[in-house]
């Protein structure tokens, strides 16, 4: 980390060493390929993005099925204007709803209906099915741990640990109705 810190100070760049730069590549390729193929195959067997089912994952997994937009936005790694287009196609289709959120500000909850319960449901077992395929059967145990080791490092530079605040209330783990990968 300090020498990060003492090029940036000296307004040079510090280039990747050959470790630095594999590592970064073969993470690349997973940034760009796994969400294309994961996107690819919703839409093929559920008729949704990958997208779209996150949201209607994370909204399944609330006892209420409800979540304010912007937690929600947390939750699916969003901007709340990506978020809001993608409610709105839900809602024209019967999956979500949106009300206000009384009192002072533009706050707004979206419900997941019964019609988008049935949906995630029904597209969880492939989603699951193409997480182990294309992520997790691939791994160790010790490499799980890296990654989700890794995955919440990186989050956390990223946001600024608003993802893992915004994650509960509490900021302790959901019990939900539809195991995500």
């Amino acid at each position: 980390m300090a020498k990060t810190v003492d090029a940036r100070r000296q307004d040079r760049p510090l280039w990747l060493n050959e470790d630095e730069m594999a590592a970064w590549l073969a993470n690349s390729a997973i940034m760009i390929s796994l969400p294309a193929a994961l996107d690819a195959r919703m839409q093929r067997e559920s008729q949704m993005t990958f997208f779209e089912y996150m949201v209607l994952s994370v909204l399944s997994e609330e006892q209420d099925r409800t979540m304010q937009m912007s937690r929600l936005a947390a939750r699916t790694a969003a901007s709340l204007s990506r978020l809001s287009h993608v409610v709105a196609r839900l809602e024209k289709r019967g999956l979500v709803t949106r009300s206000r959120i009384p009192g002072a500000g533009r706050r707004t909850n979206t419900t997941l209906t019964d019609a988008g319960n049935d949906v995630v449901v029904a597209a969880a077992p492939g989603h699951v099915a193409a997480v182990r395929e294309y992520l997790i059967d691939n791994l160790e145990p010790a490499d799980l741990k890296a990654l989700q080791r890794i995955g919440t490092a990186v989050a956390d530079a990223v946001d600024g640990g608003r993802a893992a605040a915004a994650s509960t209330p509490d900021g302790a783990g959901d019990e939900g109705s539809v195991q995500d990968g």
